[in-house]
This record gives structure tokens, C-alpha cells and sequence, in this order.
């Protein structure tokens, strides 16, 4: 059994997987929502699913970029979740997980670009291959103008985050695009079950947990 947690960016979805392999979320996409709804969500899969803490073999959270706010909420919510409890956290790669996300939604793809709204006239970035079904990457995620992205995207790509509405209208009519409703937790139980989520996943002590984060001088 699992239990996920993604706060990354203004959506605060949280997923369970129970023994059968069924995954349920409790997710809303809203702008600071994360404090609020965060512990009633996990409180509402546990009651409704019957299942506590140390019933589960892993918790997974989403280490960022993103939200500031939203994962150190998230950091500070596991933190205490698994305190004196002997359940593995991992920290799972946010825009790994949006590619697992799409590669879900459409199997014919070979480019991904995972994106997530940086505000200003920038995005985080980060592009993945696809290769035999197998997630790859040889790009760090960085903090790139619009336009510096938008000249990066080749016809046939496939576009998946948050901040797609802000890239040119033509461009993004000669590319697959999966926006905020492909944003969620279930996305981190998925990569944590592939076989290339060695590459994406750490084993993490939880009250040493960091979420990644970028300074104002780096966006």
C-alpha cells in the first residue's frame, strides 16, 4: 500500500494505492490550498479506505521544482506524518512524474517537455525521451524564458504541465498537450512502479527531506 503526496504547484492531490493495485485520489486545484486541504485528504483516504500509517510499505512525495509554499507544506507534512514510524519515504522527481503522466495518456510519443508555470516570462523545463516505452533524460530541469522553450519545441512533441496557456496559440496547435488536469499523485505511484524509477526516486530520511527549490535570482 502507498500513499503519495503532490503539491507542487497550485493542485494539492493526494492518491492511495491499496494491495489489490487500485488507486484512489482526493485532489482540487486551487492557489494555496495545500494548508488547508492537505492532512483532511489523507485523513478522508484512510477513513474511507481503512488503513493507517504503518500499514503501508512506502510514502512518496513530490520534491519539486514548483511551488514554494505548496512543498514546503508538503515537506513539513511528512515530516510529521512519519514521525517514530518505520515506513520509507521517497522523494520522487516532479517533472519525471508529469512524463510518466503523459506517456500514460498517449504510448506513440518519443519527446516529452515537463513544464511548470515560474511566473513572470519564464517556466521550469525539463525534457525527456522516449526510447523501447522507457522514460529518459539527460537535461537537469531548468528556469528558461517562454521564448527560449518555445523555440526548443519541434512538431509531434508532447507538451505536460502547468503555464501552457501562455506559450504561442500556433505552436501549440503542432503538438500534444496535456495541461493541469494531468497534474496528480497518481502520476508518482506510477514512476515509482516502472522499471526505470531507480533514475527518478531516493530513499529519503524524512527529517532530512529538502524539497528543490529555485531562488527569485534563478527565475
Amino acid at each position: 500500500m502507498i500513499l503519495a503526496i503532490e503539491t507542487a504547484t497550485n493542485i494539492c492531490s493526494v492518491a492511495y494505492q491499496n494491495e489489490s493495485g487500485e488507486i484512489f485520489e482526493k485532489r482540487v486545484e486551487a492557489r494555496g490550498s495545500h494548508s488547508e486541504k492537505l492532512f483532511l485528504f489523507i485523513k478522508a483516504l484512510m477513513e474511507e479506505h481503512q488503513f493507517l500509517i504503518n500499514d503501508l510499505s512506502a510514502v512518496l512525495v513530490s520534491e519539486g521544482p514548483g511551488s514554494y509554499t505548496g512543498l514546503r507544506i508538503a515537506a513539513s507534512g511528512v515530516k510529521g506524518l512519519l514521525f517514530n514510524v518505520k515506513v520509507p519515504l521517497y522523494s520522487v522527481q516532479t517533472m519525471a512524474s508529469f512524463a510518466c503522466s503523459a506517456l500514460a495518456e498517449e504510448s506513440r510519443i518519443s519527446t516529452i517537455h515537463s513544464i511548470i508555470d515560474a511566473r513572470r516570462v519564464h517556466v521550469y523545463h525539463q525534457q525527456f525521451g522516449v526510447k523501447d516505452g522507457v522514460i529518459s533524460t539527460d537535461d537537469a530541469v531548468e528556469v528558461i524564458p517562454i521564448k527560449s522553450f518555445e523555440a526548443m519545441i519541434q512538431p509531434g512533441d508532447v507538451l505536460i504541465g502547468t503555464g501552457i496557456e501562455r506559450l504561442d496559440a500556433g505552436l501549440l496547435s503542432k503538438v500534444n498537450t496535456f495541461g493541469k488536469k494531468s497534474v496528480s499523485a497518481r502520476s508518482l505511484i506510477k514512476l515509482y512502479h516502472r522499471r526505470e524509477a531507480s533514475n527518478f526516486k531516493q530513499k529519503v530520511s524524512p527529517g532530512q527531506f529538502d524539497p528543490k527549490y529555485y531562488t527569485s535570482n534563478q527565475v
